[in-house]
């Protein structure tokens, strides 16, 4: 007898297309492999294909059709063997060479807009993103130059020029004053708030450095 627990999937053990299991009946292996020739409901044979099939099952022994149910091995190199597999898979095969091809083809069409978008690229990159490039070096160095303005050395160096040049105005005023080509008046209020600017320049100067240190 042959067992009925076998790997097949349901799609396969049930197909009547493959060896249906032995009853009690008593009948040859042989003529129980033909007792349902029909196929699946899909991919069904021809008539002549399934009597093929069902010819290459009758010469088989009993250990070989348990063999076919039981070893995976077995089985696949049998499906593989016969000649409608054989077939389809040539027609897989060339279908899928024609794929391939049709694909090349194709490519070598786009082949030329590749070029040409490369080409499109190594333009944008030599010349815009040079450009940019070249406009945000500027951005930096101004950034730098303004940080470096409003540093707190900076600023001190400022300061430090500016008292500088009051007393500069201050020294000027006065001459003028002593050559008489400035009132006193006038003098006293020029002179009043030139030093008072000058004053307020060196505490903020001191604080600075204080700060600072």
């Amino acid at each position: 007898n042959i067992s009925t627990q076998s790997w097949y999937p349901p799609s396969v053990g049930g197909s009547s297309s493959h060896p249906s299991t032995p009853s009690s009946s008593g009948a040859s292996p042989h003529q129980r492999a033909s007792d349902h020739p029909q196929p699946s409901s899909r991919g069904q044979p021809s008539p002549a294909e399934a009597a093929g099939i069902i010819a290459r099952l009758r010469d088989k022994s009993v250990d070989e059709l348990q063999r076919l149910l039981k070893d995976k091995e077995s089985y696949n190199a049998f499906f593989n063997s016969l000649d409608q597999v054989k077939t389809q898979n040539n027609v897989l095969r060339d279908e899928l060479r024609k794929e391939t091809l049709q694909l090349a083809r194709e490519n070598l069409e786009k082949e030329q807009r590749i070029s040409e978008l490369r080409n499109q690229c190594t333009i944008i990159r030599t010349t815009e993103l040079a450009a940019a490039e070249d406009r945000l070096a500027e951005l930096e160095r101004q950034k730098d130059e303004i940080m470096k303005s409003y540093s707190p050395a900076a600023l001190l160096d400022k300061l430090q020029s500016t008292m500088a040049k009051l007393d500069e105005e201050s020294e000027e005023l006065h001459q003028k004053f002593l050559e008489k080509d400035v009132d006193l008046p006038t003098f006293v209020q020029k002179y009043k708030k030139l030093r008072a600017a000058h004053h307020k320049c060196a505490l903020l100067h001191l604080s600075g450095k204080a700060s600072l240190r």
